[in-house]
């Protein structure tokens, strides 16, 4: 009989990623988010809704300041719309790096933890921010699917994975030296 070895598996540990870079993952993500969606909104609600392009970053503004501040305002609601649009992407991604520095999962899993937090994204905008917005309440609005659909996969695939994957690839990326994160 020959001799057999006994075959043991060692387990070898899976290094744990690196805490994402604070301004690749803020910034970089918040911005690519920010563009990404802006340019989602100007698709569906301009060339397909019809809504012209300074509307919908006026409606933002409305919710800030209301109707009557962004009517006065003119041009600069628009640009007031721009930058809030801009804020609450670069704020989402500030979100999410700071969960990642607790939850390693959410740079480990990236696909996963965007998605949730696309949708997650999508009902705290929809269901706390904009009711508590300045925006007109429109008690004769009627859902669409059309929209929800929209929205959904703007949320998931435009701001949630975008965000997720900036904040996995600066935890993989070797940092500069003399780099610091926060």
């Amino acid at each position: 009989m020959i001799p057999t070895e006994e075959i043991t598996s060692v387990a070898t540990p899976v290094p744990l990623p690196r805490r994402p870079n604070a301004f690749t993952t803020i910034a970089g993500g918040g911005l690519l988010a920010g563009l990404l969606n802006g340019a989602h909104a100007v698709i569906y609600y301009n060339l397909i809704g019809g809504v012209p392009i300074a509307g919908i970053y006026r409606y933002i503004a409305i919710g800030l300041i209301g109707s009557h501040a962004a009517a006065k305002a003119g041009g600069l609601s628009v640009f007031l719309g721009v930058a809030l649009h801009f804020f609450i992407a670069i704020g989402a991604a500030a979100v999410y790096y700071f969960a990642a520095c607790k939850l390693a999962i959410l740079i480990r899993r990236p696909f996963v933890s965007g998605i949730v937090f696309g949708v997650g994204l999508y009902l705290f905008m929809n269901y706390i921010v904009i009711p508590l917005s300045a925006v007109p309440k429109n008690p004769n609005a009627a859902f669409s699917w059309a929209d929800f659909a929209s929205e959904i996969f703007a949320h998931v695939v435009l701001v949630g994975l975008p965000i997720a994957l900036m904040a996995r690839h600066s935890a993989l990326v070797k940092p500069l030296e003399g780099a610091r994160s926060l």
